[in-house]
């Protein structure tokens, strides 16, 4: 059986709006001033970015834990190129994994990330139905 989520999305005034996802939690989107808004929110196309790397991150996050790796602090870069002309969507994005700590084992910090990348993260599978994904690790040894 399938799953349904249903994402509540209110205006609020001017371009900014509200979103309350299945979970009760709620976001303010909205655009730059230059653009015509107040500036007083996530902008759409960057929060798909955020939902990128935020569901990969909890895969890694929960293997790290399952595989007892020494990881001091792990962050994600995700760099995208927008196309020039409209609709304008994401041509290419770079997801970069940086792993800092002083005892990484990065044969299965990478099996963690390559977990993540091809087999859990749906979030990265709805991406590769649009855009060109190329996917990184950085071992940062303190």
């Amino acid at each position: 059986m399938s799953t349904t989520n249903t994402v509540s999305t209110k205006w609020l005034g001017n371009m900014t709006f509200e979103s309350t996802n299945p979970s009760g939690h709620s976001l303010k989107i909205d655009i730059a001033k230059e653009d015509g808004g107040d500036g007083d929110g996530l902008r759409p196309k960057a929060l798909m970015l955020t939902s990128l790397a935020g569901c990969s991150g909890l895969d890694i996050a929960s293997l790290i834990k399952k595989m007892k790796l020494e990881v001091t602090d792990f962050h994600i870069e995700t760099i995208a190129q927008l196309t020039d002309t409209h609709p304008k969507h994401y041509e290419s994005v770079v997801v970069e994994y940086h792993f800092h700590g002083t005892n990484l084992d990065k044969k299965k910090l990478q099996r963690a990330v390559d977990l993540s990348v091809k087999t859990y993260c749906g979030v990265m599978e709805m991406f590769r139905q649009f855009t060109t994904m190329d996917i990184k690790t950085f071992y940062h040894t303190t």
